[in-house]
């Protein structure tokens, strides 16, 4: 048993790891719960709105907390109880997020516009401390350490030089790689120079949420039971389907098959490798400074 499986989910050092049959069957009932929480009731563009939405969030939250204490109660199912508490936190995370909206009243309270690099920053930074202050809240009801959603050293000059590399890179080449693939108008270093505190901002806020929310939550309670290859697979998966709904990328299908899906496993990827959350943080955040540009230019 490693270090990391027994920080991030210590009652799996007393489980046999499951046959490829039990394995698969268990990566579809987790694929269809991360569908159901990420997409269905997804904090961009939820399939269901209004009533509807809200009670069905309620109805999902109740089962999936549900499930985790019944599950703790019971010594055969015990090992498994922080699996669908994870689902509850995240559902209530992107819940609390999507109805709360603080950034209606905090923009103009600033003075500024919602429509401009600084509006749109400010409103990402809201919200993804809503969502990560929820999972921070719920991961330490459940008992659980920072530790058990990644938020630790680990190996921490691999995670800084993948990262730092990337941001070097993405600011290099940002206004081509904007212009061909994210929308990018009109950029010049004389207008994107100004809106660069904003566009960290945004991409800073944005990746802490994102790998809280769908890896560091995720990866080290189901690792144990799927390996790594099935959790890296069930975690991409909603996380690329949750995307389908942005119009910042020229092609959506390139953006989403050959760019985010590659991404995302990399992000897990360097999240168990450097068996911590930060590297995968300002990987993805530098990822995310063409969109965010791209994002800008069109205001």
């Amino acid at each position: 048993m490693t270090a990391k499986i027994a920080d991030t989910n210590p009652v799996a050092q007393k489980t046999t790891p499951p046959n490829w049959t039990q394995r698969l069957t268990l990566f579809i009932v987790l694929l269809a719960c991360g569908l159901l929480v990420f997409v269905i009731f997804s904090h961009y563009a939820p399939v269901y709105t209004g009533t509807a939405g809200k009670t069905g969030r309620i109805m999902v939250a109740v089962i999936f907390l549900a499930l985790a204490l019944f599950a703790r109660t019971h010594e055969r199912l015990r090992k498994y109880w922080l699996i669908p508490f994870a689902f509850f936190t995240a559902l209530t995370a992107i819940s609390v997020d999507y109805y709360l909206g603080l950034s209606k009243w905090i923009i103009p309270a600033l003075g500024m516009e919602a429509a401009s690099p600084a509006g749109l920053a400010i409103d990402k930074l809201e919200s993804s401390l809503l969502g990560i202050v929820m999972v921070l809240i719920l991961n330490r009801l459940a008992g659980q350490s920072a530790a058990a959603l990644y938020i630790r050293r680990g190996n921490l000059r691999l995670g800084l030089i993948v990262g730092l590399v990337a941001f070097v890179v993405m600011t290099v080449t940002v206004i081509p790689v904007t212009e061909l693939w994210f929308k990018g108008e009109n950029l010049t270093w004389a207008r994107l120079l100004p809106w660069m505190p904003w566009v960290m901002i945004f991409v800073l806020a944005n990746a802490s949420n994102e790998e809280l929310l769908f890896r560091g939550l995720f990866i080290g309670k189901m690792e144990p039971f799927l390996g790594r290859f099935l959790t890296n697979v069930v975690t991409t998966i909603p996380f690329v389907f949750v995307h389908s709904y942005t119009g910042y990328a020229t092609d959506t299908t390139i953006f989403l098959a050959l760019q985010l899906l590659p991404l995302s496993l990399a992000w897990c990827w360097l999240m168990q490798k450097t068996n911590s959350i930060w590297g995968s943080i300002l990987f993805h955040a530098a990822m995310d400074i063409p969109i965010a540009v791209g994002i800008f230019s069109n205001l």
